[in-house]
């Protein structure tokens, strides 16, 4: 699993990258309301704003964090947003998606370091 300056994290399965948010952000975030979902299909590009979390305190843009296509979203957060602050690193994903090239991975954060980086 890596991780982003912008707590999201990122899990290889099956040739896709699954993204979620992490625990420290979404206690930051407080009790998560809504969530914006990109549309399955769609080509991203990284750092490109493609989702939106609402929280009773603010707003929240998660950024792509490769280049590729959205081929999956996590419906279940649309119906039941709260699951955001249950599961953040589970069941709590956001998307897959197919990246058109991997190696920016590498300069990602390993646990250790986003451990140190949120401090």
């Amino acid at each position: 699993m890596k991780f982003t300056e912008e707590h999201e994290w990122l899990r290889e399965e099956d040739g896709l990258i699954v993204v979620g948010i992490t625990e420290h952000a979404s206690e930051q975030l407080g009790d998560v309301v809504f969530v914006d979902l990109p549309e399955e299909g769609t080509e991203v590009t990284k750092d490109e704003e493609i989702c939106v979390i609402e929280s009773v305190k603010a707003a929240s843009d998660i950024l792509a964090p490769l280049d590729g296509e959205i081929v999956e979203v996590n419906s279940m957060l649309v119906d039941e947003p709260s699951k955001v602050n249950d599961d953040p690193l589970g069941d709590a994903w956001f998307f897959k998606m197919k990246p058109s090239d991997l190696s920016p991975m590498d300069d990602y954060m390993d646990e250790a370091a986003y451990k140190k980086f949120v401090g």
